[in-house]
């Protein structure tokens, strides 16, 4: 194969596994935080 495509595939590739990384620890932490800030803050949600 050309040696381009193949570069070009393992970028593509790796900030695509990057981004899901990034999604599958911040979601959760995002929302554990606004529960935490609700519970000892009394701050809503949508705050």
């Amino acid at each position: 194969m050309n040696i381009g495509l193949i570069i070009i595939a393992l970028v593509g590739g790796l900030s695509g596994g990057l981004a899901t990384i990034y999604l599958t620890f911040s979601f959760p932490a995002v929302l554990i935080w606004k529960v935490y800030r609700r519970i000892v803050h009394k701050i809503p949600l949508t705050k």
